[in-house]
């Protein structure tokens, strides 16, 4: 793997705990099946040799987290 390879690795694998992370702040009742839903959102990428895509798929889990985020921290606040 060269350089550029192992950094688009650890971007993949920072979003993955990231959104892992938020994951923890949804309602217990969802929670695991948010987790199931990253989990498998991930693995159906993981063979994905095309770096481009990579970049997509890492600025579109990127804007999905986000979301998400925003979402997760309106409901704390109700």
């Amino acid at each position: 793997m060269d350089l550029q390879g192992f950094l688009l690795r650890a971007r993949v694998l920072k979003l993955y705990r990231q959104s892992l992370r938020a994951a923890r702040k949804a309602p217990h009742d969802s929670r695991a099946e948010l987790k199931q839903v990253i989990r498998q959102e991930m693995e159906s990428n993981r063979d994905c040799k095309d770096r481009q895509k990579i970049r997509f798929l890492i600025s579109e889990g990127t804007e999905r987290l986000k979301g998400l985020t925003e979402m997760l921290g309106m409901q704390g606040h109700c």
